[in-house]
């Protein structure tokens, strides 16, 4: 598989109904738009599965952690070596993540796509492209034959899922320094300067973010000439779970799957895969708006409303996992909502 480019081949949704399916919402027995983004969601929904009756079927949140060799510079809150131990936190169920999906009636599954010393925790998904990646000030973080790699062990992971009766999947992530690699890949993507896209993190201090830039600019500079396709992107300035999360993302919309986007790693990770197919971007639902620095103009550039906007910046996949209530309410409303001809009461318009 190394030496073959992998291609994901996207149908693109179709607006054929689109009249059909918003008529349907503005005869519920509300005011038209009154249920606000809630509608918007459904028409998505709808136009995805193309059916009377909407149906979200076994929600699995897909957790990707990875380490980046950027991260030995000391530009995070904590060292490489917390990726694996959350990883194991993970495994034992202690997260935030795991309460969440507990709560909410996610699946869950936790995948090591290359922490620096493998998961020996049980129920760990592994697909490892390596102990971490390089240090992307001083190479590039993988090469693109890695990029596939990890695109074909996504598309696996999506498949398996799918087979399983799974119509969405939620991304999350886990990987000191990975917003350092996000960063990066939102300044080659968007054109923008470093600064406008680095942020805090989990909360460094400002000398510490200062040194994230510094060293950020430094890998744009240095791989400036080879940024000149998505997956190029991916593999000088990537990481191993990011690259897995943007093959996810692609593998769900192949098979008609939404897939609910994290915050602003698993955004950065988003652009990647819209920019390699832009069909994918109708099938992604965008939980929340992160306090991450940036995140903000990803959203923008992907025409994004996020539906919630809670002050979240842990990452894990915990604002998409919040979401999961507001998509289901999003498809209920649409099968079991009264139309004003059902219940016998004059139309609101």
């Amino acid at each position: 598989m190394s030496n073959v480019e992998v291609l994901f081949q996207i149908t693109p949704v179709s607006h054929l109904n689109d009249g059909v399916i918003a008529q349907k919402i503005d005869l519920k027995t509300k005011p038209q738009g009154s249920l606000g983004k809630l509608e918007s969601l459904a028409l998505q929904i709808a136009r995805i599965q193309g059916a009377e009756c909407l149906k979200i079927n076994a929600p699995t949140m897909l957790v990707f952690a990875g380490d980046h060799g950027i991260a030995r510079e000391g530009i995070s809150i904590a060292p490489s070596e917390v990726t694996a131990q959350m990883v194991q936190n993970f495994a034992n169920g202690g997260a935030a993540i795991n309460v969440f999906c507990r709560q909410l009636g996610w699946q869950l599954e936790v995948i090591d796509c290359g922490i620096l010393t493998p998961s020996k925790a049980e129920g760990i998904c592994l697909q490892r492209l390596g102990a971490g990646t390089q240090a992307i000030h001083l190479a590039p973080a993988m090469d693109i034959a890695t990029v596939d790699k990890g695109f074909e062990m996504a598309r696996q992971l999506v498949e398996r899922h799918c087979q399983a009766g799974c119509n969405l999947i939620g991304i999350g992530e886990m990987g000191i320094g990975n917003s350092s690699a996000a960063s990066a890949i939102m300044a080659a993507i968007l054109k923008l300067d470093v600064k406008d896209c680095v942020g805090r993190g989990t909360g460094i201090s400002t000398e510490v973010l200062a040194r994230k830039t510094e060293l950020l600019e430094l890998a744009l500079r240095r791989h400036q000439s080879e940024l000149d396709s998505p997956k190029q992107i991916l593999a000088h300035l990537g990481g191993f779970e990011i690259v897995q999360m943007t093959g996810a993302m692609l593998a769900a919309a192949e098979r008609d799957m939404l897939t609910v986007v994290d915050g602003f790693i698993a955004t950065a990770a988003a652009l990647v895969a819209v920019a390699i197919a832009p069909n994918v971007r109708d099938y992604l639902i965008f939980a929340h708006q992160s306090e991450e620095q940036g995140h903000q103009a990803m959203l923008a550039h992907l025409q994004a409303k996020p539906l919630l906007d809670l002050g979240l910046r842990l990452g894990e996949g915990t604002g998409a996992a919040l979401a999961l209530p507001l998509i289901q309410a999003a498809a209920n409303f649409y099968n079991q909502m009264a139309s004003f001809s059902d219940a016998g009461i004059e139309a609101v318009v």
